[in-house]
């Protein structure tokens, strides 16, 4: 595809300020796209530690540093009031419940596709692009999205609330590379961003300190630390601040007693979260009670339509985490994820992903 000519048609496509998305626009430019770059303006919050400079200047600039060199205008979408409301409170409030939310997920469904895709009408766009590791194929049953072959960039775990509707108008320029090709390609044509290191942590927010970020508006509430027996062997800060399958920290935040560390071969985890009692259960690596061997699927979307029950399909609970087979049952409006093998680490809140071989099939929320 990246050399065929077509129809010079207006796509709108998310320029970051990350080599991605650069490449995006390259790629869509040669195969004879008018390429308009839009700059999206997301959450202002978050500075650089050494310069104390709102990090989105830094990316705007670099999206205006590649937008030159390719030789095509650039938009700023300032979508900051919404993001507020319908990604960053809703994360709070999830949070709050004892839940674990994936807001890159809600950001995709509210804000990256549909936010985006009203301005680029408006624009006389035919169609926008993003730069995602993801591969779109049309089929009978309409747009299909399977897993990039760089295992390590795939981004399927958080596209998988899109719909037909956001499909049918959606380019995915890269979608058929890897990274290093994605580098390549842009040493080769002089872009500025070539070896630019990719954004981590919360989409638009960036690394973050999760506990300092949430106690911002989530009060303390001091809690219990318990073993899977019932015993009492520490106090923690606030249930909210922790999710299930996480390293118990060791700090004075959450303190457990001594005798219980030492007395422990493996690392600790988080195995539990009872939002009632304000207790958190701890246990070490590998421990019985850690396991699970099935849990229901909320909110669920399916990209394409499917039949239950789904047999032998593969479920992630985590981005770029392993895959793990499974069915799922539905019975009324009921959804059931049943594992093969029993699993650690599934947090309430969490996104359980659907897959059948490469194909994404769609997902849910966990609930236990």
């Amino acid at each position: 595809m990246a050399g065929k000519k077509i129809n010079k048609k207006k796509v709108v496509l998310g320029l970051s300020g990350g080599v991605d998305s650069a490449v995006a626009a390259l790629l869509l430019k040669k195969q004879g796209y008018e390429v308009i770059g839009a700059f999206m303006k997301n959450f202002s919050d978050t500075k650089n530690k050494l310069t104390g400079e709102c990090s989105w200047r830094e990316e705007k600039r670099m999206a205006q540093k590649v937008a030159s060199h390719l030789k095509i205008p650039l938009k700023v979408f300032d979508f900051e009031k919404e993001y507020r409301k319908y990604v960053i409170n809703p994360m709070y409030n999830d949070y709050k419940r004892g839940l674990t939310p994936n807001p890159d997920a809600l950001c995709n469904k509210v804000i990256k596709f549909p936010l985006f895709w009203k301005k680029a009408k408006r624009m006389g766009a035919d169609c926008m692009a993003m730069g995602h590791y993801i591969k779109k194929k049309k089929s009978k049953q309409g747009f299909t999205l399977s897993l990039n072959k760089d295992a390590e960039k795939d981004q399927s775990y958080f596209l998988w609330q899109l719909t037909q509707e956001d499909l049918k108008h959606t380019l995915f320029p890269i979608g058929d590379y890897t990274k290093e090709q994605v580098r390549e390609i842009a040493r080769k044509n002089n872009l500025p961003n070539a070896d630019k290191k990719g954004t981590v942590g919360i989409c638009f927010v960036g690394k973050i300190d999760m506990i300092e970020f949430l106690v911002r508006k989530i009060k303390q509430k001091p809690g219990k630390i318990k073993d899977p027996e019932g015993n009492i062997i520490g106090k923690h800060n606030g249930i909210a601040y922790y999710t299930i399958g996480q390293r118990a920290p060791d700090n004075k935040y959450f303190q457990i007693s001594a005798k219980y560390r030492n007395s422990q071969k493996e690392k600790i985890y988080i195995i539990e979260k009872d939002i009632r009692t304000n207790t958190l259960v701890v246990a070490p690596k590998g421990h019985p009670s850690s396991f699970r061997k099935s849990f229901r699927i909320i909110n669920a979307n399916f990209i394409n339509p499917v039949k239950f029950p789904l047999k032998d399909i593969m479920i992630r609970i985590r981005h770029l985490g392993d895959f793990h087979k499974a069915d799922i049952r539905k019975q009324g409006n009921r959804i059931t994820c049943i594992l093969k093998n029993p699993l650690s680490g599934i947090a309430p809140g969490q996104s359980a992903v659907i897959y059948h071989n490469s194909k994404m099939l769609g997902g849910g929320e966990i609930r236990l």
